[in-house]
């Protein structure tokens, strides 16, 4: 699909600059729905477990409408429960630009990852209103719905459904992996339902079109800390597949089976594994092995089955067909050749991700407001720049956006790049200089879209 782009004139600034102490505020007072398991003396020391669509999700989901109307901003409630707030423009006829992300949390999450790119979406609609800032075009606000996939287990799900990657049904259709006690697992349709969050709204974007997408996202690595960086400025995201991998061999006595005899599907297993690693340092890619699922279970007998899953990403398509490539090649050798008296190795892919590239006109927006919100810092002395270009590793809710609107990301430092933990940290000082620097872009990208009549 081709997108409309805005041209950037001679940059002339953000006259704004976003209330940090409201910031932080919020975040930590939306916080108290679903805070959990402390980590700190501080009362803000403590990690989430704010699952998708269960009863804190409710309640933080009618708080953010009431901020949002008393903004006098409108929210519309799509049928996949994403909300859309939106602050009138000038011009009320062309689509809003948005920032987005997503209020739900890991089971054992943290206070920053989603949250502060929801929380940063609304201060800048908050300090447009306290300066009675007119847009060209309208502005807006996106929480999209189970964006971690850790209750129902589609990630993305909400803003791909909305970009008709997936069907509205299969999503509706997905069952929670985490049923309340004694309850039937119950389908992301009836969760919508329960919460009354089930929009009449189409999940399309053709029902809520957007001119933009812009995200903050903690970094979730260490790239930025370790850099003495500020801002991150993500042009695009890496491409990933997942994969299950079954091994067969049979089971037999451990005490009574020689090695040579054996046809151990956990063992040759644990060698694909390390193969898989060798691979990932070939092509400079990654590789991750979550889940080993091995049969009968038994302490005496060795594993006929086997089952692991494979996470192989890369930033090049190109390059990750390889590195899957010369996995299955090595597998396969494992299997043959390297399992004493040989294995059986099948595999299922589970999904499939092609590289994303941002948006040219929505990354140059970010760099001119990184540029000007970074210069204010001491440590920019001699034209030292604080922020740097990054790739995302993780997929987010932007990628999918990408795929029929500008978008692009902006990451904020993360304490030893820790996330989907409890200590999960980002600074006041950088969750503020993410917001400036969203504030900024959005701005940016306004005006040139008004100039250029998009």
């Amino acid at each position: 699909m081709s997108h409309q782009t805005a041209s950037h004139p001679k940059d002339e600034g953000c006259p704004l600059r976003v209330n940090g102490t409201r910031l932080m505020e919020t975040l930590h007072f939306t916080c108290e729905y679903g805070k959990a398991y402390p980590w700190g003396a501080h009362e803000t020391e403590t990690g989430m477990a704010r699952l998708a669509l269960n009863d804190d999700d409710k309640r933080v989901r009618h708080w953010l409408i009431e901020q949002a109307e008393a903004l006098g901003c409108k929210v519309t409630v799509d049928q996949m429960g994403n909300m859309f707030v939106i602050r009138p423009g000038k011009d009320n006829t062309i689509p809003p630009v948005m920032m987005g992300s997503h209020l739900d949390t890991q089971p054992t999450g943290g206070r920053y990852d989603g949250i502060l790119g929801v929380i940063a979406g609304l201060e800048v609609l908050r300090t447009f209103h306290d300066h009675d800032y007119q847009t060209e075009g309208p502005v807006g606000l996106v929480n999209w719905t189970n964006e971690e996939g850790a209750r129902f287990p589609m990630v993305t799900v909400s803003s791909a459904v909305w970009a008709g990657e997936i069907p509205l049904e299969t999503a509706w259709n997905c069952k929670e992996v985490t049923p309340t006690a004694g309850q039937e697992p119950q389908t992301l349709k009836q969760e919508l339902e329960r919460i009354g969050f089930l929009g009449e709204v189409p999940a399309s974007y053709t029902a809520q079109p957007m001119a933009a997408h812009f995200e903050i996202h903690i970094e979730q690595g260490p790239i930025l800390e370790d850099g003495g960086l500020k801002v991150g400025v993500v042009t695009g995201a890496q491409a990933y597949n997942w994969y299950e991998i079954e091994v067969k061999g049979r089971d037999s006595h451990a005490g009574t089976t020689p090695l040579s005899a054996r046809r151990d599907a956990l063992l040759a297993a644990a060698k694909m594994i390390v193969e898989s690693n060798k691979a990932a340092k070939e092509f400079s890619g990654l590789v991750t092995t979550g889940i080993i699922r091995a049969e009968p279970g038994s302490v005496n007998t060795m594993a006929h089955t086997v089952r692991f899953t494979l996470d192989a990403r890369h930033p090049s398509d190109e390059q990750l067909a390889k590195m899957v490539s010369r996995c299955r090649e090595v597998f396969e050798k494992v299997a043959k050749e390297d399992s004493e008296r040989g294995v059986e190795v099948k595999w299922t892919t589970l999904t499939e991700n092609v590289a994303v590239q941002f948006d040219k006109d929505c990354i140059a927006a970010i760099e001119e407001s990184a540029d000007e919100v970074c210069a204010r810092f001491e440590e920019a002395v001699g034209g030292r720049k604080l922020w740097t270009h990054l790739t995302s590793g993780a997929g987010h809710d932007s990628c999918n956006a990408s795929k029929r609107c500008p978008s692009a990301m902006i990451f904020a430092v993360t304490r030893e790049g820790m996330s989907h933990t409890p200590d999960e940290y980002c600074s006041p000082r950088d969750c503020i200089i993410s917001a400036d620097v969203l504030l900024g872009a959005v701005v940016r990208y306004d005006k040139a879209r008004g100039k250029s009549n998009l």
